[in-house]
């Protein structure tokens, strides 16, 4: 399904809940609602591949309620979509009961499928009467949702979609990037990880880098066995990976267990506030992880004493600036990978180049210093490659991103020590409506260049630390990387972000000048 159909479909779906119910709280019906159709659509793929296999559909039902082993996830009779559908009376309830017997039966999506109470009623009458959600129903019907027919995050997308379009305080404010399906891909084949490998997103939303770095595995797999990836087996992939998660957003955090209970993947998924209280620890320290990926909030902004205040011994390499946390995530996904881990993430383009050629000290670029320079624990430089990506691929903003590639360990343990990959791949899309986006081939051609370490006019260089010391640890690839066009003009978050920080600087300064005056006696001189 691509981004207009999915827009078109949602909008209708909007459309007929309009005026029993606020636009904030149309994701609130229609995503539980989504949640049912993509569990029950699945289910009738599982159905279906066993009747084929024992060729009856009744002995097939019969099969799946008596071994559960046979089928991901069972859903009761009476209970699956197309049946509650066809009950107009007493809908809500037959919805909310039905919810919450799949519930039951699936441990897994308690608290995730079963929060919301389609009978419920406000000053004394239904909150949706059971015409309104059966129109609705009749409109998520139009499509089908199994996992042949949509990409693995789609419920992710919609919610993106009902975010932006209806809710309140939505888009870049609310924190919503959802990562699309072309650059998880390129990511997952970046961070390529193996059988059994812990993998860790500490800004997961819904889970689809997650998702998508299993289904690359099974891939893998698929194309070493000679199959097609829909007919392995279950112990054709010895070792799956072991998925973890955290996300402060309890939607979110919902669809992250629904994603991950649908494709039948094992996930540890937390919710909470990575950078102020992450879950995954071990005897007060982070847990780590093989590989990392994220697209976290670009440019948050997080007070200093979140960083001067850690316990985890995160952020020892610079202090972020309070206008951008980029390089405070950066430095808590670091402290998440193991001694010899790697981990590709997804930023605003500013975190690599911004202060640098700056006169003075500036926050971001000295930590981008330590990240080449190397430290202690990690000697010699750790970031491997830059991907500047095409603008417009995000869905919330026009903007370019990077992909960030960083590993950890000592120069012998990197393949390429002392060298960098800078890859401008800003040329490599297909215009689209509304969004731009990744073809398969610009997708194997980025990586190829990822995985060759290739030189290629016009698209990547390999500079080395030195070098990268010269221009100011400034790693965007445009810089070294010509593409024969003018340069774009600042993007306005980017320049936002860039205020910030000059405002920032200014305060810093005007207070240690308060601090000497005050020393010399001239405090309160302001003021006189």
């Amino acid at each position: 399904m691509d981004i207009t159909t999915l827009e078109n479909w949602l909008w209708d779906a909007a459309c007929s809940v309009r005026g029993p119910l606020d636009a904030p709280k149309y994701k609130d019906y229609i995503l539980p609602l989504l949640f049912y159709k993509r569990l029950s659509d699945v289910y009738d793929d599982e159905l279906r591949k066993l009747s084929q296999e024992f060729g009856d559909e009744a002995l097939a039902r019969q099969l799946a309620e008596e071994d559960r082993a046979l089928i991901r996830f069972y859903i009761p009779n009476g209970y699956i979509w197309p049946e509650v559908r066809k009950s107009p009376v007493r809908l809500g309830e037959r919805l909310t009961e039905a919810l919450r017997q799949i519930a039951k039966e699936n441990p897994k999506l308690k608290g995730v499928i079963d929060i919301v109470d389609f009978n419920a009623t406000a000053a004394g009458q239904r909150i949706l009467d059971d015409d309104t959600l059966a129109r609705l129903m009749e409109i998520l019907n139009r499509q089908q949702l199994g996992l042949r027919d949509v990409e693995p995050d789609i419920l992710g997308r919609a919610y993106e979609y009902l975010l932006r379009k209806f809710a309140e305080g939505s888009g870049q404010s609310a924190g919503e990037f959802y990562t699309p399906k072309e650059v998880a891909t390129l990511m997952t084949c970046i961070l390529d990880a193996e059988e059994g490998d812990t993998v860790y997103d500490p800004a997961c939303g819904s889970g689809g880098l997650l998702i998508k770095a299993q289904l690359r595995l099974k891939e893998k797999v698929a194309t070493r066995l000679g199959k097609d990836v829909h007919d392995l087996k279950p112990g054709d992939v010895q070792r799956p990976l072991q998925l973890y998660g955290q996300e402060i957003n309890h939607v979110t955090y919902a669809m992250a267990k629904m994603n991950a209970f649908v494709h039948d993947m094992e996930a540890d998924i937390a919710l909470g506030d990575t950078m102020k209280a992450p879950r995954f620890t071990d005897d007060g320290s982070l847990q780590t992880f093989d590989k990392v990926t994220a697209n976290p909030m670009w440019n948050q902004k997080f007070g200093t004493e979140v960083y001067e205040n850690d316990s985890f011994n995160r952020f020892t390499r610079g202090t972020p600036p309070a206008s951008s946390a980029d390089w405070g995530w950066i430095q808590h996904m670091v402290a998440s990978l193991k001694k010899d881990g790697k981990m590709a993430v997804v930023l605003d383009t500013g975190a690599v180049s911004r202060g640098s050629g700056n006169q003075g000290s500036n926050k971001e670029r000295d930590v981008r210093r330590a990240f080449v320079e190397g430290s202690l624990l990690d000697p010699g430089n750790m970031v491997e490659a830059v991907v500047l990506l095409p603008e417009n691929l995000f869905y919330n903003t026009s903007a370019p991103g990077i992909i960030l590639v960083i590993r950890r360990g000592g120069p012998e343990s990197r393949p390429h020590p002392g060298e960098i990959l800078l890859v401008n791949a800003s040329k490599l899309c297909a215009k689209g409506r509304p969004k731009n986006y990744l073809t398969e081939e610009h997708i194997r051609q980025i990586y190829e260049v990822y995985r060759d370490w290739r030189e290629e006019e016009g698209l990547s260089a390999v500079v080395t630390t030195a070098e990268a010391a010269r221009n100011d640890y400034n790693l965007s690839p445009s810089r070294y990387v010509a593409t024969n066009d003018v340069e774009p003009p600042l993007p306005l978050e980017e320049a936002l972000v860039l205020l910030a920080q000059a405002e920032e600087a200014r305060a810093e300064a005007d207070a240690g000048l308060e601090a000497v005056l005050a020393e010399l006696g001239f405090g309160g001189w302001r003021e006189g």
